[in-house]
C-alpha cells in the first residue's frame, strides 16, 4: 500500500467531509419533498428497487468534485458505475443508502462515502445531512461524529456477550433461508434487535449504541465506508466466515467488540457464502 502519511489522511478525510456536503445540498432540498421516484426493479422483475432524483443528483456532484480535485483517482459509485476502478486511489459511493427510508421521509438513510487505497478501504465516511451529522474516521486516525460545527471522539462499547447486545440488520425477508435461520438464532440470544436502519446502524456502532450489525446481498458502495468507521472506533468488520470482507460486498458483521461479533459467527458461519 501507498505510504500514506496522518497528514495525508487528514487531507483525504477533510475531502470526504466536502463531498458529504455536496451530497447533501443535492439531496435535502428533495427530501419530503417531490423527489422524482422510479422502480430500477420494474424492467428486470427484480422486485422494488426505487432511485430518485437525490441518488442520481448526489452522486453527480460527488463524481463532479472528485474529477475536479483528484483527476487521477477513480470511482464506484451506485449509479452511475465504475471510472477507473483499478486506480491506485478509488472513491467508493452510495449516495443515499437506504432510499426506501428516504422515501418515506424518515431521517435513517445516509450518504456513504469509503475510499480505498490499492484495494483495501482507508478512510471512511457516512453521512446524514438532514441530522447534521457525519461519521468521519480512518484506523490511523480513529473515528469521530462530526456535528455542528463540533467534532466528538468515536468509540465502541464493550460488550462481553451476545446476550446483552444491541443488534440490527436492514430486513430479514432480505435473506435466504439459511441466511434467514442464521439470523434468527443470532436475534434469539440477542438483548435487543432493531430492523430498518440500514447503514444509520453502522454508524450506530461506532457511537457506541448498537453492538452489532449483520447483512447479506451487499455492494462494495454498502460496505466500503463503514470499515474505516468502524476500525478506527476500536470495533471489527467481517465477513459470515470470519475472514476480511472482499471488494465486492457481500455478507457484512459489524461488531463494536470482538466477544460479540465471535459469540454471532457460530450461527452466522452456517449460512456463509
Amino acid at each position: 500500500m501507498s505510504d500514506l502519511s496522518l497528514d495525508r489522511i487528514q487531507g483525504l478525510e477533510a475531502f470526504a467531509l466536502e463531498l458529504a456536503q455536496a451530497a447533501g445540498a443535492a439531496i435535502l432540498p428533495l427530501f419530503r419533498a417531490d423527489h422524482g421516484l422510479e422502480d430500477k426493479g420494474a424492467a428486470s422483475g427484480a422486485g422494488f428497487d426505487p432511485v430518485t432524483q437525490a441518488d442520481r443528483g448526489a452522486e453527480a456532484a460527488m463524481r463532479q468534485a472528485i474529477a475536479a480535485r483528484f483527476p487521477h483517482h477513480g470511482v464506484i459509485g451506485e449509479e452511475y458505475g465504475e471510472d477507473r476502478a483499478d486506480a491506485e486511489f478509488v472513491w467508493v459511493l452510495d449516495p443515499v443508502d437506504g432510499t426506501r427510508a428516504f422515501v418515506a421521509g424518515l431521517p435513517l438513510w445516509t450518504t456513504l462515502i469509503g475510499l480505498r487505497v490499492q484495494g483495501r478501504p482507508v478512510v471512511g465516511a457516512i453521512a446524514q445531512p438532514f441530522l447534521d451529522e457525519v461519521y468521519l474516521g480512518s484506523k490511523a486516525r480513529g473515528s469521530r461524529l462530526v456535528s455542528r460545527g463540533s467534532e466528538q471522539s468515536l468509540a465502541v462499547r464493550p460488550c462481553s456477550r451476545l446476550t446483552e447486545a444491541v443488534i440490527a440488520t436492514t430486513d430479514p425477508d432480505l435473506f435466504n433461508g439459511a441466511e434467514l435461520g442464521a439470523w434468527r438464532q443470532v436475534r434469539a440470544a440477542a438483548r435487543l434487535a432493531r430492523l430498518g436502519c440500514d447503514a444509520y446502524a453502522y454508524a450506530m456502532v461506532a457511537l457506541g449504541r448498537i453492538d452489532l450489525v449483520a447483512e447479506a446481498g451487499l455492494k462494495a458502495w454498502d460496505i466500503e465506508a463503514a470499515v474505516p468507521v468502524i476500525e478506527g472506533a476500536g470495533g471489527v468488520a467481517s465477513d459470515w466466515r470470519g475472514e476480511a470482507l472482499g471488494a465486492n460486498g457481500g455478507q457484512l458483521a459489524l461488531a463494536g467488540d470482538r466477544r460479540v461479533l465471535d459469540e454471532a459467527l457460530v450461527a452466522l458461519r452456517r449460512a456463509a457464502a
